[in-house]
């Protein structure tokens, strides 16, 4: 099996109330679309449509960012905006050579990860973060849905950002947001090379699919949307919550 992975050039920057299902079909016109293809796209776009940009100045710490953000070395606005996107803080810490520290937090949509996700880059704007959609799930189903009533082909949307990951250094793109794609793929049952029956085998599809994307999108690149061709999936109504472990497998 061949997969193709194309990032889509001429996508522009982002502003409040855009119309992502025409700026991304209009994008995908000269490369079309056919039946089965699977779009990946960095969760910024869809937060800056949303206005999910929070500018600085506005902001008031608390007590508690405020003295989050003197043991980290981080600004007090931006821990702030951290605790009210997280439902707990799991562990800080700080290298001795990092100008600041970090905050891993399990996010109000349950992922966990370096401050709760609220990013400084490509916000757009000095002095602003960037938050994670309020729905991603909404936002992937939104633009599937548009897309295939203008291309009429069927269609997965995998909507990505970047986490870092325990045990592991540096970062890779993970499934945020889904439309139509399975999250995991069961494969306990079948055989493997050998004849030998799979027990617990569950490629974590959707996540496999966001790492991919890493390869051929940068941070400068400005080409957030890839579009997968010659991927085997079943349509699903699976959500990227499906995903996370639970907590009470959580054996560390």
């Amino acid at each position: 099996m061949g997969v193709e992975l194309l990032p889509v050039q001429g996508i522009p920057d982002i502003q409040t109330g855009d119309d992502l299902v025409a700026i991304i079909g209009d994008a995908l016109a000269p490369l079309g679309l056919e039946d089965g293809d699977i779009l990946t796209s960095a969760h910024k776009i869809f937060s800056k449509a949303e206005g999910q940009v929070v500018a600085l100045g506005g902001i008031t710490p608390s007590a508690e960012a405020l003295d989050y953000a003197e043991k980290l070395k981080k600004d007090p606005r931006k821990v702030e905006v951290i605790l009210r996107e997280s439902t707990r803080v799991v562990r800080t810490f700080k290298h001795p050579h990092q100008n600041e520290g970090v905050m891993i937090c399990q996010h109000r949509l349950g992922f966990i990860s370096a401050n709760a996700a609220v990013d400084e880059s490509n916000t757009g704007a000095d002095e602003t973060v960037i938050l994670l959609p309020k729905d991603p799930d909404a936002s992937a189903r939104r633009l599937r849905d548009g897309l295939e009533a203008r291309y009429g082909v069927r269609l997965g949307v995998v909507i990505t950002d970047t986490f870092g990951r325990p045990w592991r250094l540096g970062q890779v793109n993970v499934a945020i947001g889904l439309a139509g794609v399975p999250a995991t793929v069961h494969e306990g049952g079948q055989n493997d090379a050998y004849g030998r029956e799979l027990a617990v085998t569950e490629p974590a599809f959707a996540d496999e699919i966001a790492t991919a994307s890493g390869l051929v999108v940068g941070k400068a690149a400005q080409t957030p949307v890839v579009r997968f061709r010659g991927l085997k999936w079943q349509s699903s109504s699976d959500k990227a919550a499906d995903i996370l472990r639970p907590s009470k497998e959580n054996v560390f």
